[in-house]
């Protein structure tokens, strides 16, 4: 049997109730390992509403990273639920982590209790969307780093090629830099300097892309900053609730198909986004997840982890330095 899932218990909004049910519904529905960090009390509490204290383990973390917490911070304390179940990845106790935290805390939890993968300038986080086209255009940096140099902004365009390589299948990936305009130059200097630099990698690059490519299916590979990105993000899920609501009170179509649209961009569905770049396997689930996506995130944890992807990423990031 493969090393346990460690799930953060305390994480997100509705911790430990929705992340213990999500725990105990990827290890009966889906099979897999989990193991929970937390306050050992609280959870074991939780587990015994669901009758399942004798099937997944529980480490005790005394202490609770808040949701307000957006860094550094997220550190202070060694005792915490994330840097304990980042620990337990980094000591091979467990294959992947997975939490609903505060991204920024996740983010700098994670680098400095895994580590970042060799060669490797800032961690960055991946999402596949699903596009009108019926496949999935990646989303990276959807949200880890919101502040990167044009430097990480084409390394990030790297791990979105091997993501969509290695998790979506796709042989030959297309890349394009979101801006405000289709045209070379268009942007603002971080953008157009990125623009510069991707060229010269091992790449196809399509060039600028529009926000209304996200979901056009016109690249592969979208890259931006983790500002734009993570909003980019919950836009996307904004307003496909709110065309969903609009074509319901229509009555143009019934509620089996809208229920199926809703489903592709629901974050249940997706589960969470993997956090690339680092040594281990880490995904962020959204802070407001309730069970059905905590298990989900889990299945992408545990997938990640049992194809070895991480550790796969490095090959694709030693071809050609960026410039």
């Amino acid at each position: 049997m493969s090393e346990p899932v460690v799930v953060d218990a305390m994480g997100g909004d509705h911790g430990p109730v929705e992340t213990v049910a999500g725990a105990v519904a990827a290890r009966r529905e889906l099979g897999i390992p989990v193991v929970l960090v937390g306050r050992a009390g609280d959870i074991r509490a939780e587990l015994d509403r669901h009758g399942a204290v004798a099937e997944i383990g529980v480490v005790h973390a005394e202490d609770v990273v808040p949701m307000t917490e957006r860094g550094a911070g997220a550190f202070s304390s060694a005792t915490t639920s994330l840097t304990v179940g980042c620990d337990l990845v980094r000591r091979g106790s467990a294959s992947a982590f997975v939490s609903a935290g505060s991204t920024g805390a996740v983010v700098s939890c994670a680098i400095r209790g895994i580590g970042r993968a060799t060669g490797v300038l800032r961690p960055a986080l991946a999402i596949a969307l699903p596009s009108v086209t019926g496949g999935a255009t990646v989303l990276i940096d959807a949200g880890a780093t919101s502040d990167p140099t044009p430097e990480m902004i084409a390394q990030f365009a790297l791990l979105g090629v091997s993501y969509a390589q290695l998790v979506l299948g796709v042989a030959d990936p297309s890349v394009g830099l979101l801006s405000i305009g289709s045209e070379p130059g268009k942007g603002n200097r971080l953008t157009r300097r990125a623009g510069e630099l991707l060229p010269g990698l091992p790449l196809r690059f399509h060039g600028n892309v529009e926000g209304h490519d996200v979901l056009a299916g016109t690249v592969d590979v979208i890259v931006t900053d983790g500002f734009t990105g993570n909003v980019v993000l919950k836009n996307v899920e904004g307003s496909v609730r709110a065309a969903l609501t609009l074509v319901a009170r229509s009555g143009v179509a019934g509620p089996e198909e809208l229920r199926e649209v809703a489903r592709r961009y629901d974050p249940e569905t997706h589960g969470g986004a993997a956090l690339l770049g680092l040594s281990g396997t880490v995904v962020v689930a959204h802070g407001s997840s309730r069970a059905a996506t905590i298990a989900r995130a889990c299945a992408v944890a545990h997938d990640l982890a049992e194809g070895g992807v991480v550790t796969r990423f490095g090959d694709h990031l030693t071809a050609e330095p960026v410039r």
